[in-house]
């Protein structure tokens, strides 16, 4: 059996067209950091179901280009979370290797927190930290400086530039 997590609406945020990916979440007032910006929502399923609606996208993207968007997310050893319903404007953030944000749990809720001051204006952004098995079927369109080229998290990225420098054989 399924559950919908429904969240609450955020003062903070608005979305709207983004540079980085299609739309974007951003700030309508300034967020101090350590502030709870907005819960993901959405229907918390098996890690099973989510396998199975992740093949699925991917094969829609397969015929279609235009689409290919997962929005599962993490949640525990045996859930996952579905964000993909149009009341999730937390589905909208954007990955950056430069991030203004964190994916936080917070009683078993999932929550992006402010990992820094965001100015009124600014995109929140996050990084979702995907692990390095798989990394290049994520590319980064972040465009930051200090861009990886992957959705990877951070404490990946030396393993990823060593893995760059080693010549091949």
């Amino acid at each position: 059996m399924t559950k919908l997590i429904i969240p609450k609406k955020s003062e903070y945020i608005g979305v709207k067209s983004s540079k980085i990916h299609n739309k974007g979440v951003f700030a309508k007032k300034d967020i101090p950091k350590g502030t709870s910006i907005i819960q993901y929502g959405g229907e918390k399923i098996s890690k099973k179901e989510a396998l199975k609606r992740i093949y699925q996208v991917y094969d829609e993207a397969e015929k279609d280009s235009s689409k290919g968007e997962n929005y599962i997310l993490d949640l525990d050893k045996k859930h996952d979370l579905d964000g993909d319903f149009p009341w999730n404007l937390a589905k909208y953030i954007n990955h950056s290797c430069e991030s203004n944000s964190e994916l936080t749990d917070v009683d078993g809720e999932i929550w992006f927190v402010a990992s820094k001051d965001i100015k009124k204006g600014e995109e929140i952004l996050t990084n979702y930290g995907y692990g390095l098995e798989g990394h290049k079927e994520f590319p980064c369109k972040c465009g930051s400086k200090n861009c990886i080229g992957y959705m990877i998290a951070e404490e990946h990225w030396p393993k990823l530039n060593a893995a760059r420098r080693t010549p091949k054989i």
